[in-house]
């Protein structure tokens, strides 16, 4: 079992002038290094015998590959003594984050699924870095130990499991704050037994915008609206930067403030959804939830409000939640789940306005999305109503 735990730094100001040190520097390595590959790339992107006319033949050179640009590092230190400062391993791993934006450009990922062009990081583009062998004993109440780096004060909010094995350490700056990601696994934890979902250990929920979510149980979670009750400060933020001479100091701060309140609704937002989904999960039940085109979906004119909701955070939350608690997140097909009556399977049409369902076959009258968490709890099971 691979978990993560994520915990806030206090460093002081020399280490964080440390830390953005080596940030720029990686950022540096990194935009060189992508540029050798995709400088090999252009140069031997078709075979010789295939080479067209209007292209020269260059010298032929080996590809570059994470073991080759490693070893490119020793004598990369001999030229820049100063790149000395960098942990070795951090370095090694940003080499290895080159080659997994290649090669994901390439050939794409486990699916087959290609990215765009890895672009070159620009300044303040690269936030992290990893320390790829850390060890529990870096880790005490207050503080963590960081090789070259020293003791950086630690908010431990929650204790690390008991039996895990520390993999990685990530560093990452984030609106002015920095936090330490920390990858936990245990080998000994078995894999969970799901039991097959039912009517009775199964519930549905409907996510809507009226309401965060309705369950078929008729229980409602108000939708909070983070971002919108934050939009007039930040409004006033932006006008402010935007008065602001481009690159200068007073610049740099008023786009600290702006970071800072998003930062604030991100933070609120994603606590949001995991106390949501650990009270769903609460009841030990499966859940049922719709297939959404949720990027489609923010192309319309709902798409502040969606976004505000953060619907795919929280469908990606309570997967994860449900899997480490035994228990299966289902997603179904959408399609009528609120026009046809979950009682009798009748389509009755509704505009986006009609917020009532009203069956006039059957006489059951609940609120539309109540009907359509129900929906949506018969199609997880795999018992859909079907109209006579």
């Amino acid at each position: 079992m691979r978990t993560t735990y994520q915990y806030r730094l206090r460093p002081t100001a020399p280490q964080q002038a440390v830390m953005d040190q080596w940030l720029e520097k990686l950022r540096h390595q990194y935009n060189w290094l992508l540029s050798e590959r995709f400088q090999w790339w252009e140069e031997h992107r078709c075979p010789v015998n295939a080479c067209p006319l209007v292209c020269h033949l260059p010298q032929l050179k080996n590809q570059p590959d994470c073991y080759s640009q490693q070893r490119s590092l020793v004598p990369m230190k001999q030229a820049r003594p100063w790149y000395k400062e960098v942990y070795a391993q951090v370095l090694q791993d940003m080499v290895k984050r080159v080659k997994l934006a290649f090669d994901r450009y390439l050939k794409g990922d486990s699916n087959g699924t290609r990215s765009g062009r890895p672009r070159f990081k620009g300044k303040g583009r690269y936030r992290s870095f990893t320390y790829p062998q850390a060890s529990l004993k870096w880790v005490n109440g207050k503080a963590v130990n960081l090789p070259k780096i020293g003791k950086v004060k630690l908010i431990l909010h929650r204790p690390l499991p008991d039996g895990f094995k520390l993999k990685t350490a990530t560093i990452i700056y984030k609106a002015g704050a920095w936090y330490v990601s920390l990858s936990l696994e245990d080998k000994l934890v078995p894999s969970l037994m799901f039991d097959s979902p039912t009517p009775e250990n199964t519930v549905g929920i409907d996510v809507g915008l009226k309401s965060f979510l309705v369950t078929s149980d008729g229980e409602e979670v108000i939708i909070p609206q983070f971002y919108r009750k934050a939009e007039k400060r930040l409004k006033r933020l932006q006008r402010q930067l935007s008065k602001k001479k481009k690159a200068s100091n007073r610049c740099k701060k008023a786009v600290k403030r702006v970071a800072k309140v998003h930062r604030k609704i991100t933070n609120q937002r994603k606590d949001f959804h995991y106390k949501t989904a650990k009270k769903l999960l609460s009841q030990g039940k499966s859940i049922g939830h719709e297939s959404l085109n949720i990027k489609g979906l923010t192309k319309t004119r709902m798409a502040k409000s969606i976004n505000d909701a953060g619907w795919g955070q929280f469908l990606q939350i309570l997967s994860i939640k449900a899997e480490r608690a035994g228990l299966l997140t289902i997603a179904v097909n959408p399609n009528g789940t609120s026009q046809d009556c979950s009682s009798c399977g009748v389509k009755v049409l509704k505009t986006l306005q009609d917020r009532w369902h009203n069956c006039s076959e059957c006489g059951c009258s609940l609120d539309r999305d109540h009907n359509a968490a129900i929906n949506v709890q018969k199609r997880a099971v795999g018992h859909p109503v079907q109209a006579l």
